[in-house]
């Protein structure tokens, strides 16, 4: 059975992993600037759930196979790659036609927010390659279901309370970001990222 001690670890390191920036973060940041706390949330939610199917799939041992198995490894780097690249062109097209000011002029979907959190992190191969070198050291030698749920539960709780607090306090400011010139400023950078990160994931090998 795992100790409170090592869930406490288990937490601080998968917080630490959360916080770094990357895809899921850029995602996560855009949708609560320009759409509003919602969305910002539904992307956070959205990215939570691909940590628990990661979370699930290294203890199964699935991630295991991912990280192994060069073809498959290499097929979701590329479809994250191109995900990532996606978001990173269409956040562009929309800083290059210069947008109305006003929160309204540029309706999204809570479930539009939600797949995009959900795929910049389930196409994410690093983060097989995260929970696969973590969870076994916070697993007993033969785990049971209760103990990979609890971890895996954990993780999206903490996953979620991070980007959750980043959407809210982006959000806040929201009416500076629907200004057009700060709008397209935030676009044109954000696209630049997500494209940079694309290209990173495409080209660095894991």
């Amino acid at each position: 059975m795992t100790t409170t001690a090592q869930l406490v670890a288990f937490c601080g390191v998968v917080g630490l992993g959360a916080m770094s920036p990357g895809p899921d973060f850029a995602v996560v940041v855009r949708r609560s600037a320009l759409r509003g706390r919602a969305e910002g949330m539904a992307a956070a939610t959205g990215v939570a759930t691909g940590v628990f199917l990661w979370a699930v799939a290294a203890a199964a041992g699935v991630a295991a196979l991912v990280a192994t198995v060069p073809v498959v490894l290499t097929t979701i780097r590329y479809a994250g790659a191109a995900y990532l690249a996606y978001l990173g062109i269409k956040a562009l097209r929309a800083a290059i036609r210069a947008p109305a000011a006003g929160p309204a002029a540029r309706p999204g979907s809570a479930g539009g927010a939600f797949r995009d959190g959900l795929l910049c992190n389930a196409l994410n191969p690093k983060a097989a390659v995260f929970f696969l070198a973590l969870l076994p050291q916070f697993l007993p030698a033969r785990p049971g279901a209760v103990d990979t749920m609890a971890l895996s539960l954990l993780a999206v709780g903490v996953t979620l309370v991070w980007f959750c607090t980043v959407a809210n306090l982006v959000a806040v400011f929201r009416r500076v970001f629907a200004r057009s010139r700060v709008r397209r400023t935030l676009d044109g950078l954000s696209g630049a990222a997500l494209l940079g990160l694309g290209a990173r994931l495409a080209l660095v090998r894991q």
